[in-house]
């Protein structure tokens, strides 16, 4: 028994807790967030969210016997208690590290992780999914969803809420409605929660009418929930929950998600009715935290910090791709009224929170949304405006039909700009970029480009403003622009790469050339940093910067091969569909491919979470890498 957790350290499966009293169920409620305000405050991770969910995760585990009963997390970002009350405890201190626990839902973590959670809107479309295959097994076990305000504005969870309703099967869904996620919700459902929200006595009103049919029994207890309806409608027709009535589930609610007791009542009478159920249970991030109860966005998700002293540590100035993204949208958009800027509920993470502070006519947050985010942006840009519509590169794959259909076909001058391209790093696969190339690529009309570094990201913002002739893209890594690249450049033009030449020689002067490396992004600096200590050997390596990844640009790089001099490509995207498989092709298709040539890119499968230098240094996208690559084709190894 771990002294600081007496009762957690004992819990290794949810259904121990069915033998705790309520005392102590409280207890083991302040023993999880104890451990999360420990254990997260040494490893970084999403903080505020998670003590949000304590009461909630211990009523739920003491209400529903799990397994056989299965509850669904949407996102992962309020599951930490879920992990710490399935035995987890002793290996979360590895939380988002490296080869240790994950910061969101994995199935092959944990037999109870149920079904994997990364990105938001998903928990009550899967939770739905297990209640019709249990309907067709005729197996008995309940099914809970649990999503957040901000993840049940997503279309697809209405999709699921819609489709639940109409099957009317044995579903539960939980709420955690904390007011807010990563940014303050937009829309007018979030307007409508916060109606429910001012009105609490309503609820009363409805219980009351509830209990009063349901002493009277018999054949009056079958309009128990049209009376209920009827009182609570007749004295606030909007502040009742009969959007989720008329959709077919009985609503409870708003209810206090901190106050276990009630929640136990609540959990244990859900799980006696066969019928779908919607609980609106209203809590606060950073419970039990003050500082992150007072900024909620602020302590969202932490890096490792002071406890005691309540700080998170100070971040040294830095130029990051992201900051200088939002500068430079605030620039263009100044100078050209039609700039519009489109966040999918991540303004600060896109580094749109200046922009919209700043210029706010001119920027929409769509919520969760992405699907409609792109499509809402191909009418703005059919209406005559300029719309960069800005989401991460793994959140794009959400609208992949939309910039497929509504934008590609159509030819619209939609710009995208994919924040988080290539390894993301402790958020793991859910959030790694590593399609993008592939997935936008092949589609007609769309051209997509990926800078060096900040500077260089400017510059293709400005040429994306400029240019209406169709949809553009820009793919930029998480993180800080690199510092070692040379500073001379070359303007920017469509389908144009850039050469950077050979670390130590002038420009002009590449007489002897030992092997040519093509770079994509984020890649660059590492082909320079290889390039430079190939040099220091006296081996010659010219660097070309590719900086398009459509059109590529064959004719500009086929001007330096030759058949006897080895060629490298390097991208932070999946072999399969990338720029390296479409600049060999190229250069096939020309008869200029050098027999020696190597492509060095993401694997066929899943990388997992862990520091960026460490994940990259896994999959062989360094300098070191590179050298490697090189060495072994010019001594006649490791051809492709």
């Amino acid at each position: 028994m771990d002294s600081a957790y007496p009762i957690l350290s004992q819990i290794i499966q949810p259904s121990e807790l069915h033998k705790l009293t309520e005392k102590e169920l409280t207890e083991l409620a302040r023993d999880v967030r104890q451990a999360i305000l420990d254990k997260v405050s040494q490893t970084g991770g999403h903080f505020s969210s998670n003590l949000g969910t304590v009461e909630l995760t211990v009523a739920m585990y003491a209400a529903y016997h799990t397994p056989p009963d299965k509850i669904i997390w949407d996102t992962g970002h309020q599951a930490y208690p879920h992990k710490l009350l399935t035995g987890r405890l002793p290996r979360f201190d590895t939380l988002r590290k490296h080869k240790g626990l994950s910061g969101f839902l994995k199935r092959d973590e944990h037999e109870l992780d149920y079904f994997g959670a990364g990105h938001a809107g998903t928990a009550i479309s899967a939770a739905l999914g297990f209640a019709a295959a249990r309907d067709q097994l005729g197996t008995k076990e309940k099914v809970v969803a649990v999503t957040g305000d901000a993840a049940i504005c997503a279309g697809m969870s209405w999709e699921a809420l819609n489709h639940a309703g109409d099957l009317g099967t044995d579903i539960h869904v939980v709420l955690n409605d904390n007011r807010m996620s990563i940014a303050p919700n937009v829309g007018a459902l979030t307007k409508y929660f916060t109606r429910l929200r001012s009105r609490p006595q309503v609820q009363g009103m409805a219980q009351m009418a509830k209990s009063l049919v349901e002493r009277v029994g018999g054949p009056a207890h079958r309009i128990a929930a049209g009376l209920r309806h009827g009182v609570t409608h007749y004295f606030a027709p909007e502040q009742t929950g009969t959007i989720f009535e008329e959709i077919g589930f009985e609503y409870i609610g708003p209810v206090d998600g901190h106050d276990l007791p009630l929640l136990l009542e609540i959990f244990r009478n859900m799980r006696e009715v066969n019928y779908p159920v919607f609980v609106h249970a209203i809590t606060v991030k950073g419970k039990g935290y003050e500082v992150a109860e007072e900024n909620a966005t602020k302590w969202h998700g932490v890096v490792p910090f002071d406890l005691q002293k309540c700080e998170l540590p100070s971040k040294a100035a830095a130029t990051t791709y992201t900051s200088v993204f939002g500068e430079a949208m605030i620039e263009l958009a100044k100078e050209d009224p039609k700039v519009i800027a489109i966040t999918a509920a991540m303004p600060d993470g896109t580094g749109l929170t200046g922009f919209a502070q700043e210029l706010p006519k001119q920027y929409y947050d769509v919520g969760i949304a992405e699907q409609h985010g792109v499509t809402f942006a191909a009418g703005l840009a059919a209406g005559g405006l300029k719309p960069f519509c800005a989401i991460y590169s793994t959140f794009l794959q959400r609208g992949y039909d939309q910039v497929l259909h509504d934008v590609c076909i159509q030819n619209l001058p939609v710009r995208f700009a994919m924040d988080r391209a290539g390894l993301v790093g402790d958020d793991g696969p859910t959030h790694h970029g590593t399609f993008d190339i592939s997935f936008l690529t092949h589609i007609p009309n769309m051209t997509l480009c990926a800078p060096r570094d900040a500077t260089e990201l400017r510059s293709m913002l400005a040429w994306m403003a400029s240019y209406d002739k169709g949809p553009s893209a820009i793919r930029y890594p998480r993180g800080n622009s690199p510092e070692n690249l040379p500073e001379s450049r070359t303007p920017i033009e469509l389908g144009k790469c850039e050469v950077l030449g050979i670390p130590g020689v002038p420009r002009g002067d590449e007489k002897q050339i030992d092997a040519v490396i093509v770079a994509v992004g984020s890649m660059v600096t590492e082909a320079w940093e290889a390039a430079q200590q190939l040099h220091d050997e006296g081996v010659h390596i010219l660097v070309i910067n590719a900086r398009w990844c459509k059109p590529i640009d064959v004719d500009g790089i086929s001007a330096w091969m030759k058949p006897s001099r080895p060629l490298v490509i390097i991208e932070e995207n999946v072999r399969i569909g990338g720029f390296g498989q479409q600049l060999v092709d190229g250069l096939a298709e020309r008869n200029l491919l050098p027999r020696a040539h190597k492509l060095l890119t993401l694997p066929d499968g899943w990388v997992e979470h862990g520091t960026q230098p460490v994940i990259r240094a896994g999959v062989g996208l360094t300098a070191d890498s590179l050298v490697q690559a090189i060495k072994g084709l010019r001594s006649g190894k490791g051809i492709a």
